[in-house]
């Protein structure tokens, strides 16, 4: 089973050295459209089974620099790509990389660049934590993919996810709802729900 995070200690001030494990520009697979991909290194989770298991090590890559973060920013430019991807690793035990970049698209793209996220926290954890930086990253997400990856309920039917407990999650409504409230598909008449009452 997944490590359960402990608040006190799981903090990226504490854990991350600001690594990124790895950058896949034009990416089609980590989220809609095309897309820059951006691997932090560093996760405290260690789901059995995960894809990524070098990206647990905080120092697993190099790191994080500002040529990096100017690459990002101009393969972001590029008329067909959609948004960032940040993965991991896990984003909100490195969230002063995550930060960097987003407040970097942000500021150039404003929305109309999408940012998409993994973690193998739950957005009611992220809700509930006490930590400013992760309420700061959380608030410039626009899809929030959340929770562990579970080896017993691993799904390979699954858009964006591995396993049937995590969801894909519209950050910015669960933020002012201040729940989770899954993404709406491209579907005609699809709208947003409650997680917890999703495909029930």
């Amino acid at each position: 089973m997944p490590r359960t995070p402990n608040p006190r200690l799981w903090q990226s001030h504490k854990v991350s050295h600001g690594y990124v494990a790895s950058y896949t520009p034009m990416s089609f697979v980590d989220g809609e459209g095309v897309r820059c991909s951006l691997y932090v290194a560093g996760c405290l989770f260690a789901c059995e089974g995960c894809y990524n298991e070098a990206a647990w090590n905080f120092r697993f890559g190099h790191p994080y620099d500002a040529d990096l973060e100017r690459r990002i920013l101009d393969d972001l430019a590029h008329p067909a790509v959609q948004g960032l991807s940040l993965l991991g690793g896990e984003p909100f035990l490195n969230t002063g990389v995550c930060l960097a970049v987003v407040t970097a698209l942000r500021e150039r793209f404003g929305a109309t660049k999408d940012v998409w996220c993994w973690s193998g926290y739950t957005v009611e954890e992220l809700l509930a934590s006490a930590d400013p930086d992760k309420h700061a990253l959380l608030n410039e997400l626009d899809v929030l993919v959340d929770g562990t990856f579970q080896q017993e309920q691993r799904d390979l039917s699954l858009a964006y996810r591995g396993s049937r407990n995590q969801r894909v999650l519209d950050a910015r409504a669960s933020v002012a709802a201040g729940r989770a409230i899954t993404r709406a598909t491209g579907r005609a008449g699809a709208t947003p729900q409650s997680a917890g009452q999703a495909g029930r």
